[in-house]
């Protein structure tokens, strides 16, 4: 029974991730975008100290070239998603998405099993109903476990849909999950595989609870008051509003977790972030409370879509394989 329900969770999570890579990898472009302007820029400093240098020889040397300042870019998800296109090729909507299959095989699979577990053990035998509180804590222990083992590909994942934004000189240029995977441990060591983990356990403690203990409870509510049978427009009504729920409440953490994941250390200077609290209150400062929900259209518009495709499919693999 336990290892059938993961199986489940897995196949069905794994197709979820694969047909919403798209709008999760522009969800963390936007979720980037505003970051640069109150981050150190090495090539800035490096400017600022030439001028000073030379102001206090007596002169100060300023190129004749003109500078033009560009406005900034719009930063809707439609335009991101095509700017995107157009400077990197459609194939780039697909960036990390090996990081994504491998994340969803470690951490959905994970979450999604143990969860089903626990709901059968801690379900009332008679009506195979679970009470909300305990629903809500058998999504916070399954997303806590499985975001510990899969926060490698996770990190794996932010940097390489974020890695076409950057400059082409300080790209990474992994060639897939494994290859990113490799290259973090041998540059920045084993420990950094784990860089943003209490974020990502958080967060994913937040979306499993809120996501599957609001789909659980809602369809329970549409079939006990006979508003439709269980089929598959029960399913996508309950997994939509559940796809909801889960991006309202994790979004702030999403946001944080992606720019700390995303951060780039260089040697022997001090990391951008001291760590997840430091980070919230720089990007609160900076761009105000609202750059928490940076990214929430594509957020909901990956999330609902995600959460469909996750739980009708989980119901339908259900379906195929209650026999085994």
């Amino acid at each position: 029974m336990g290892i059938k329900s993961f199986a489940e969770g897995g196949i069905a999570s794994i197709v979820a991730g694969a047909s919403t890579h798209p709008l999760d990898l522009i969800k963390v472009r936007m979720q980037l975008q505003g970051e640069a302007a109150h981050l150190p820029n090495p090539a800035l400093q490096a400017c600022r100290q030439t001028i000073a240098l030379n102001s206090t020889a007596g002169y100060i040397s300023v190129p004749s070239a003109t500078i033009h300042v560009s406005p900034p870019p719009r930063v809707g998800l439609v335009s991101v998603g095509v700017r995107i296109v157009q400077t990197e090729g459609v194939a780039a909507l697909f960036s990390g998405v090996s990081a994504t299959v491998l994340r969803q095989t470690l951490y959905s699979t994970t979450r999604m099993g143990l969860y089903d577990v626990l709901k059968t053990k801690w379900s009332d035998p008679d009506s195979g109903n679970m009470p909300l509180t305990r629903k809500i804590v058998a999504g916070l222990i399954a997303g806590a476990v499985g975001a510990a083992v899969g926060n490698p590909a996770d990190l794996a994942m932010v940097r390489m849909q974020a890695d076409g934004r950057l400059p082409v000189d300080q790209r990474r240029n992994y060639k897939s999950v494994f290859d990113a995977i490799t290259q973090m441990t041998k540059q920045e060591g084993v420990t950094s595989l784990w860089r943003g983990s209490a974020l990502t356990v958080n967060r994913a403690m937040i979306v499993t609870a809120s996501q599957l203990a609001s789909y659980d409870q809602i369809k329970e509510a549409i079939l006990e008051k006979g508003v439709m049978s269980d089929g598959i427009g029960t399913h996508v009504a309950a997994s939509f509003a559940a796809g909801f729920v889960a991006a309202v409440a994790s979004n702030p953490i999403d946001v944080i977790k992606t720019r700390v994941m995303n951060m780039k250390v260089e040697a022997g200077a001090a990391p951008p972030y001291s760590g997840a609290i430091d980070c919230a209150m720089k990007t609160v400062r900076a761009e105000g409370p609202l750059a928490l929900y940076k990214g929430f259209i594509p957020t909901i518009s990956r999330q609902g879509p995600f959460t469909v495709v996750l739980f009708v499919t989980l119901e339908q693999v259900r379906k195929l394989l209650k026999d085994f």
